[in-house]
């Protein structure tokens, strides 16, 4: 008999049995199993389409390995998410987001539609194809242990006020990647725009609240995500809200597509991201 002062997971049995009345239970953040079962989808958008359905909580991370042309869209639902991302080509992780060149080689430091977000290889990794909100950054990077111990009293994931990078380390660990192994971090939906008389970084905030970015995938895509507080966030409570994420097949960027020849600059990471997955195929590079 189950003592009624221990409860019904006191034994064996009634563990199983519990833990098995929680099969059907949907709580806010989490992933949708099947995908595709996520309810509403954005527009006309056939719902077998998605592959990736998830809401990230408040201190979260999630991750995801993506095919070549889907798209993700992050989603900032309540006005206050902050998306802290990291990519890697997934068949090869040792090619990894650089953000250095995704700014210099563009020669745009503000993230926004029409961007390439390229690899240290001079490829391109993944395109913003859509954005709504128009602050994001690209040049503080995630918050540290050690940083948000010294402004918010803790860092570590556990804790109530988690880093960014520590963070990216777990997620990372799922893929078999290693501290060493994270680069700088792009974040969506926070902005930081450079003060053009003295080089300060001026924080603009989550500017207009909710908010959706869309990212398509250009080659085979680890993503790693950390939805935490900016490093740059002056407010002295640590604040974060739910990130949405969404993901749905369709093809990478061709030729043809006006993001292709927008730009010289563009043109050659897309050439240069052919012509390498063309000699891995076995087939003809895009012309």
């Amino acid at each position: 008999m189950t003592s009624p002062s221990r409860g019904p997971t006191a034994t064996t049995l009634g563990a199983r049995a519990h833990a098995r009345a929680q099969g059907d239970t949907i709580v806010e953040h989490m992933p949708t199993v099947p995908a595709s079962a996520f309810r509403p989808v954005p527009g006309d958008l056939d719902p077998s389409r998605l592959v990736w359905a998830e809401n990230v909580a408040p201190g979260g991370y999630a991750h995801r390995v993506l095919a070549p042309g889907v798209t993700v869209q992050l989603r900032d639902l309540e006005g206050d998410a902050c998306a802290h991302i990291l990519l890697f080509r997934a068949d090869q992780p040792w090619e990894r987001l650089c953000v250095a060149d995704t700014v210099k080689v563009q020669w745009q430091a503000y993230s926004s539609a029409g961007q390439l977000l390229l690899s240290d290889q001079g490829r391109v990794l993944a395109s913003v194809t859509a954005d709504s909100s128009g602050c994001h950054d690209a040049l503080c990077g995630t918050t540290t242990r050690l940083g948000n111990i010294e402004r918010y009293g803790s860092g570590s994931p556990e804790g109530p006020s988690p880093a960014g990078r520590e963070l990216f380390i777990l997620a990372a660990a799922k893929h078999g990647l290693t501290p060493r192994d994270l680069p700088p971090s792009l974040s969506f939906f926070k902005g930081v725009r450079v003060e053009p008389s003295d080089g300060r970084l001026v924080w603009n905030g989550s500017c207009g609240g909710p908010a959706t970015v869309e990212l398509r995938a250009e080659m085979p895509l680890l993503v790693l995500v950390a939805n935490t507080a900016h490093p740059c966030d002056p407010r002295p409570a640590w604040t974060t809200t739910t990130l949405g994420i969404l993901a749905w097949t369709g093809e990478p960027t061709g030729p043809g597509d006006v993001l292709w020849n927008s730009t010289p600059e563009r043109a050659r990471a897309f050439l240069n991201t052919a012509d390498d997955l063309a000699a891995r195929l076995g087939s003809a590079g895009a012309g």
